[in-house]
């Protein structure tokens, strides 16, 4: 645990008290200060009050006694209205918080000369729409595999307070979502990434402009020796880009954002063919629909190019992912930019990086091989719980077998029409199933409605088709109306796989 200082001996209220809300709640009392804690929810509270927390109803409490509210992410800041701690928090000159904020602080005051540490840890930060999570344990890995102190959490895994204490040698790879900057004033990590950006949590943030912003907020308070490591296959990224003061890295999936034609790469329709790519690599398009148009203009700073099977810088291949079996498709190209990236920009040498690329094992739920039954494999990718996310999984491979269905996102599935050729059949369950039949029209489909169902189609299926074949469960859906959530979802999926005799696989 990471103790907060600061607040010693004064009473903080921590609204909501799930995972991020309690484990602050802990880090505060650390810290020396007195937290006061509600939630809506009797079993939170119950949590609480079993490890000796003070409960108090904040509607009813005296916030002039309050140095701070720490707000859960979960409880909304602005939209579509403040909660009602928030307004009672401002009406009383209360400084509303969040636990990436408390982290800041505590960060802060480590190293500072007082602290005994005789130098800094290092944090690297990462948010985005799509590929945030992949990206944060792949640079986790990578640091790790070269022999570094790493500690990986935030909106990932361990809640970022609840991560080993500092030491000089430590750096903290955190995830970080829009709703957690929202709630940051100091949050200055020394490596920034923003992966992606398209329409989610628009209601949160009233509309794109506010979601846009508060994505930004992760470079906002950067020096100019920091470095910020940005997506420019969209046009807010570019914007962005564009507008930083910092060392900036621009990571594309298309040559020409980072300027200049020809040299030593081969590009088709079907996407970059490197040293190694027959055999059965997934292949890819970059996404065609007029909203993922690249800007003609390159943005300034230094960039990498991500194309399926390899990284590129000023038109050279530096780093064959061809053997990468974790990281097919042109999104995971780009997730190993990032990390590339971020090695070198902490020190790490070009070996050492492209080893920790090379041996990453994969993250559960994200474009995760879980097993082979004869011929046919099944990729798991319950975290694609957008269209946009779909996109990625489906792009990667020439044909699929595709699982899609749940509760579906504004749009649906009408995005991905550039894609549906690449649809073998598709298997549509939940919530969605009947839409989303309506949107493929005539590209062979079958309403499966459970997951169950749907796996033992697909198989029988692909099995038939002959040859290598995939099965791919993404469902450009949330899980909410069959699962608790993705998670559920993925290992539901994976069940159902192992159940019909598939062979688990490993990433080696």
């Amino acid at each position: 645990m990471i103790p907060v200082p600061g607040f010693e001996g004064r009473r903080v209220a921590v609204f909501g008290l799930g995972r991020s809300g309690i484990t602050a709640a802990r880090a505060l009392q650390a810290g020396g200060a007195t937290p006061i804690l509600w939630d809506d929810g009797e079993a939170g509270r119950a949590q609480a009050k079993g490890e000796g927390f003070t409960i108090e109803d904040l509607a009813a409490a005296d916030w002039s006694n309050f140095a701070a509210l720490v707000l859960s992410p979960g409880a909304p800041l602005t939209h579509p209205r403040p909660h009602w701690t928030v307004d009672l928090a401002r009406a009383a000159g209360v400084p509303v918080l969040g636990d990436i904020e408390l982290f800041a602080r505590a960060l802060a005051s480590y190293s500072s000369s007082s602290s005994g540490l005789t130098g800094r840890p290092r944090v690297v930060a990462i948010t985005g729409t799509n590929g945030k999570s992949t990206t944060t344990a792949l640079i986790g890995w990578v640091l790790k595999s070269a022999g570094l102190t790493v500690h990986v959490g935030g909106n990932i895994g361990v809640g970022v307070l609840a991560l080993p204490e500092p030491t000089p040698d430590a750096v903290y790879v955190i995830e970080v979502s829009s709703y957690q900057l929202d709630l940051t004033t100091t949050f200055a990590p020394d490596v920034a990434i923003l992966t992606n950006i398209s329409p989610d949590h628009l209601d949160r943030h009233g509309g794109m402009d506010g979601y846009v912003a508060a994505k930004a907020r992760i470079f906002a308070n950067q020096g100019r020796d920091d470095v910020a490591l940005v997506g420019v296959d969209d046009s807010w990224g570019q914007g962005i880009a564009s507008e930083l003061s910092q060392r900036v890295i621009a990571i594309s999936s298309s040559p020409s954002p980072l300027g200049g034609e020809g040299g030593s790469r081969s590009e088709t329709d079907e996407g970059f063919v490197g040293p190694s790519s027959a055999g059965g690599r997934p292949e890819d398009t970059a996404p065609s629909s007029e909203r993922l148009r690249r800007p003609p203009s390159p943005p300034r700073g230094e960039g990498y190019v991500a194309l399926p099977g390899a990284i590129l810088e000023s038109d050279q291949v530096i780093a064959d992912l061809t053997a990468a079996r974790s990281l097919p498709g042109r999104h995971n190209a780009q997730n190993a930019a990032f990390a590339y990236a971020t090695a070198r920009a902490l020190g790490l040498d070009h070996d050492a990086a492209v080893a920790g690329l090379l041996s990453f094992p994969g993250l559960a739920h994200r474009m995760e091989a879980v097993g082979r039954l004869g011929s046919v494999r099944f990729i798991n990718d319950s975290k694609a719980t957008n269209a946009d996310a779909a996109r990625q999984a489906l792009a990667s491979y020439r044909s699929v077998f595709w699982i899609a269905g749940g509760v579906p996102k504004t749009g649906g599935i009408d995005d991905l029409a550039d894609l549906f050729p690449r649809i073998a059949k598709a298997y549509l369950i939940g919530d969605a199933a009947d839409a989303f039949a309506a949107t493929l029209a005539d590209t062979p489909h079958v309403i499966a409605r459970t997951l169950d169902a749907a796996v033992a189609a697909a198989a029988a299926d692909a099995a038939s088709a002959g040859g290598d074949q995939i099965v791919l469960l993404s469902p450009a859906c949330a899980s909410f109306d069959q699962f608790k959530d993705f998670e559920a979802r993925g290992e539901a999926f994976r069940a159902a796989v192992l159940a019909l005799g598939a062979v688990p696989e490993t990433a080696s």
